[in-house]
């Protein structure tokens, strides 16, 4: 009987290290296409309209407008001097595209693409531009000026500004009158009151260094920081401040999603690589995979309806590194995952 159960505990054993083994090795996520865009230059962010079916993409002066339902070019919105972020009002069927080279925020109709106003700002290099659907207001993250500029919807100009007091990254909103804000010279992060619009509190990333990209888990109360500097993910519990682990990543970073039907993260490095963890739970983290995408391939978003990835970036020459030009795509990765 003591054999036979000894037996049946070391069966169970390998069975179950197997099914972890297989679960880590599976593909969550896997090349699905390329979309091919016209012109050079730099890019950034990129942004979906879940409404519209609409992914906007940065690229150098211009933001290209792809249908999510055909995965076609469909309008591109040009005449700017150095785009970063898109921003999406549904409510009032609206985008805001911050223009950090010029100082401001271009307005423009979601279904026309049509500019509809140039809103010059106070602040210095706006980068990173969300909307928060509680003040209704939206926050174009100033670089050089370390503050937040806050832009009415409705008036279509600046209306005051939000000290930061450092260099602002990536941002998210809670949608309960909560934007929470990376700073990355300063390794933490801004919890901004968008009903007082002021920073109540600032949180320390540590051990990150450098952090980028955030996303928000709402239900579990976890913010999601990506840093550079030690290659790692840190999770925040946002009740307390407190960082309850943080997850090994690829190296250059720039942006993370999560998506809360999969319980996926998924974290976009400069290195050619996307990386996949599982949350377990609140506090418990596994990565699953290490999707191999392409170099410099640092920004992503995610359609939320189909969990598909999405990236941006040009081929670059092995030995200069410098981008090849008329090579600029959108790459697509399709979730292997039935939910």
């Amino acid at each position: 009987m003591k054999k036979t159960m000894l037996f049946l505990v070391v069966a169970c054993s390998v069975l179950i290290h197997t099914v972890v083994l297989n679960a880590q090795s599976k593909q969550v996520y896997s090349f699905a296409n390329k979309i091919s865009l016209p012109g050079d230059g730099g890019y950034d962010y990129l942004s979906i309209d879940e409404v519209n079916r609409r992914l906007f993409v940065s690229h150098g002066t211009s933001v290209n407008i792809i249908d999510l339902n055909t995965q076609q070019l469909i309008g591109t919105i040009d005449s700017m001097k150095g785009v970063h972020g898109i921003a999406i009002a549904n409510e009032v069927n609206k985008g805001f595209i911050s223009d950090g080279k010029d100082n401001s925020v271009i307005a423009f109709d979601l279904t026309t693409f049509k500019k509809l106003s140039v809103i010059p700002l106070s602040g210095k290099k706006p980068d990173a531009i969300i909307f928060d659907p509680y003040s209704k207001k939206v926050f174009a993250f100033n670089g050089d000026s370390h503050n937040a500029s806050v832009i009415d919807i409705t008036l279509l100009k600046e209306t005051g500004t939000v000290e930061l007091n450092g260099a602002p990254e990536f941002a998210v909103s809670n949608g309960e009158g909560i934007i929470y804000n990376n700073l990355e010279d300063k390794s933490s992060l801004a919890v901004i009151d968008t009903k007082a619009m002021k920073v109540n509190s600032t949180f320390s990333l540590a051990p990150c260094g450098g952090p980028t990209g955030i996303a928000l888990d709402k239900q579990n109360k976890r913010a999601f920081s990506v840093c550079r500097e030690n290659k790692g993910m840190s999770v925040v519990d946002i009740t307390n401040g407190k960082v309850v682990t943080t997850i090994p990543i690829g190296a250059g970073v720039d942006a993370v999603a999560y998506d809360a039907s999969s319980r996926l993260i998924a974290v976009s490095n400069a290195d050619a690589t996307v990386t996949i963890i599982q949350q377990n739970n609140a506090d418990d983290y596994t990565v699953i995979q290490t999707l191999q995408t392409t170099y410099r391939a640092k920004t992503l978003a995610l359609d939320a309806a189909t969990h598909t990835l999405y990236l941006s970036a040009p081929e670059f020459d092995a030995t200069t590194k410098k981008a090849k030009p008329g090579t600029f795509s959108v790459y697509v990765y399709k979730s292997n995952i039935v939910l």
